[in-house]
């Protein structure tokens, strides 16, 4: 009858739309999730397959979309709270922090994935780590404040930068280097992903360390470091352990 071919019609349109939204739905996440991409290290011709930065930093200010459950207690504490926002200061929603599965998450919210073993023995408190580093803003459209290969004409000029040296256990670096570096064997590389809980302290690269070695990459770090609107302040840093002096 009509009224039937009417009501089948309209569950017909009803099923569409909600099949569209599955769709977008997924869509969307996969615009926020990861990519694996083979990558050759600047310091070594060994190819590692890698997160690549660019995807890890696909969703710099989308807020994925506002959700204002409860964070899982079970779950890491961190991990399972809101990005920190200046603007969503004391909000019950925010952009939920993204999960790697390809990374290794510790207790305190840090995210690690070795991209090269190391060799010999793990550091210990007092020793003085020797280390080749690079930085990106992934929270913000994945901007460079720190690199080892300068590209031609690039901003990051002038000739490689000496290596930093550290005293584990000193309390000089932001949190998230004492952590990875004291799992980490010499020769080793691994790549983080830092919240702004253990990152620069007070959203300061002047406080501890590892500092932006260029003008351009102080600039670069200090513009999200410093902002106070809807920008998520997450880090990504590669760590290559070059060495261990012994104390």
């Amino acid at each position: 009858s009509r009224p039937n071919q009417e009501a089948s019609g309209s569950l017909v349109m009803l099923m569409n739309k909600m099949k569209q939204s599955v769709i977008s739905s997924r869509q969307h996440a996969a615009f926020s999730g990861s990519i694996v991409t083979p990558r050759t290290h600047p310091r070594s011709s060994h190819v590692v397959s890698s997160t690549s930065r660019r995807s890890i930093a696909a969703a710099p200010l989308l807020l994925l979309p506002f959700i204002s459950h409860p964070a899982n207690a079970e779950g890491n504490a961190v991990l399972d709270s809101y990005t920190p926002m200046e603007a969503l200061k004391d909000k019950d929603y925010g952009k939920p922090r993204l999960k790697y599965p390809d990374f290794v998450s510790t207790p305190s919210g840090l995210q690690y994935k070795d991209l090269r073993d190391g060799n010999g023995e793990l550091p210990s408190a007092g020793d003085t780590c020797v280390i080749d580093w690079d930085g990106y803003t992934i929270g913000y459209y994945g901007r460079p404040f720190e690199a080892r290969n300068k590209p031609k004409g690039s901003s990051f000029t002038g000739e490689n930068k000496e290596y930093i040296r550290f005293t584990l256990g000193a309390n000089t670096m932001i949190p998230a280097f004492e952590e990875a570096v004291a799992t980490m064997k010499p020769g080793a590389i691994r790549r983080i992903i830092v919240p702004e809980e253990l990152g620069y302290p007070n959203n300061d690269y002047n406080k501890k360390g590892p500092k932006p070695s260029t003008f351009a990459g102080e600039r670069a770090l200090a513009f999200v470091l410093q902002n106070r609107g809807l920008i998520d302040k997450t880090l990504l840093f590669d760590i290559e352990l070059v060495r261990v002096d012994r104390k």
